[in-house]
């Protein structure tokens, strides 16, 4: 009997960038010097601190499972995170995921019924629509521009809300476009969602990388949202897939049990390396690496209009820069390809992000050195002189 892939799967996206990754390392083999800047994820190394940490627990030989939601002292030490901030969260709450994307399984699959939509802003990170897809969700994804900061608003909300939404997702700092929901805004967000009855959930893994305005947690609105966080971004860890959810007081039983049967628990040694995150020495390392990247960001802002690119919103967090490619090509995937190909230049797509307007837009990850980039922008220029 012939063997059927999971109905399920007809809608789950590869990411589109990863065809150009593949093709950048073909090229990278054959002695190519590629220059990424395709990639969410920062070039510096793991902190010390961190590393050190990990080592002196390995070394300890007790390399054990801890509680599904998570290390109670990594728990305990992000709700002190929180509370130096002004934002009081019960431990209890916080759940230790493997990475961000973890964290989005479990508040997707103790909140979401099949059939039941969530509203996300288009252009935003694809994997969240997938989430959704998998529980057997839809995502609606709502056209955004620069009007609106690229994000979702009250207004908006309220004007595509219907009898099968179930939540709201805003991502800030955004992923791709870097924009950030002003306090009031968000405030108002949370809000109208709860007055419609249905879910918020916060992506807020690029909260510490930001440039200009503070950015605000949910959390400080409400106690009754979905916040997802991750140790990948601001804190350097990607490869160690630590991230964190907390959960409304209603759902910690539920996920707590969710936890437990998918995840039985996240890496041990990595939890102990994410402790030392918080130490003061630590945080200065990562300040630093702040001020880098806002340096990275300023420069290519200044410098991708000179060759013809738009930036109808500058970035206010993370590390992108999501540039208008429209007066320089029809089709930004297939002008991406030739750049690599040609220049050896990875960039990503706008097709990656959604639909809306999306193949006339790149992002360009600034997660390279000010030199590298600079030889980017050389290329570039070359490449749009043929």
């Amino acid at each position: 009997m012939k063997q059927h892939i999971a109905e399920r799967m007809h809608g789950i996206s590869a990411f589109y960038v990863m065809e150009l990754l593949q093709r950048a390392k073909q090229l990278e083999a054959r002695g190519r010097d590629v220059i990424h800047m395709e990639i969410g994820e920062p070039d510096f190394p793991t902190p010390p601190a961190v590393i050190a940490a990990g080592n002196r627990f390995l070394r300890t030989g007790e390399v054990k499972y801890t509680p599904a939601a998570g290390l109670p002292a990594l728990r305990e030490a992000i709700a002190d995170y929180y509370h130096a901030a002004g934002i009081n969260v019960d431990a209890r709450r916080i759940f230790v995921t493997p990475g961000a994307s973890g964290a989005f399984l479990l508040a997707f699959g103790i909140s979401i019924n099949p059939g039941e939509r969530i509203l996300m802003a288009d252009p935003c990170y694809p994997c969240n629509d997938n989430f959704v897809r998998l529980f057997g969700g839809r995502s609606e994804l709502i056209p955004v521009g620069a009007d609106d900061d690229y994000q979702l608003s009250a207004d908006l909300i309220a004007e595509h809300w219907g009898a099968e939404c179930k939540g709201a997702l805003i991502a800030s700092p955004s992923n791709p476009t870097g924009t950030v929901i002003g306090r009031e805004a968000l405030r108002q967000a949370i809000a109208k969602v709860a007055e419609l009855g249905g879910c918020f959930y916060s992506d807020e893994i690029y909260h510490g990388l930001v440039y200009d305005d503070a950015v605000s947690s949910a959390l400080a609105f409400s106690d009754k949202v979905f916040v997802i966080n991750s140790f990948s971004k601001f804190f350097g860890m990607t490869g160690w897939r630590v991230g964190w959810l907390v959960v409304p007081e209603e759902f910690v039983d539920a996920a707590e049990r969710l936890a437990q049967n998918i995840f039985i628990a996240t890496s041990t040694q990595s939890q102990y390396a994410a402790l030392a995150s918080f130490t003061p020495e630590n945080l200065a390392e990562l300040e630093a690496r702040r001020q880098e990247f806002q340096r990275r960001r300023d420069f290519l802002c200044e410098n991708l209009p000179k060759l013809g690119f738009r930036i109808a919103r500058k970035p206010q967090g993370a590390f992108y820069v999501y540039a208008d490619s429209g007066d320089l090509a029809d089709d930004s995937f297939e002008f991406a390809k030739e750049l690599l190909e040609t220049q050896a230049v990875a960039v990503t797509p706008g097709r990656d992000f959604g639909v809306y307007r999306a193949d006339r837009h790149i992002r360009f990850a600034y997660t390279a050195s000010v030199d590298r980039m600079a030889a980017a922008l050389t290329r570039l220029e070359t490449f749009l002189c043929r």
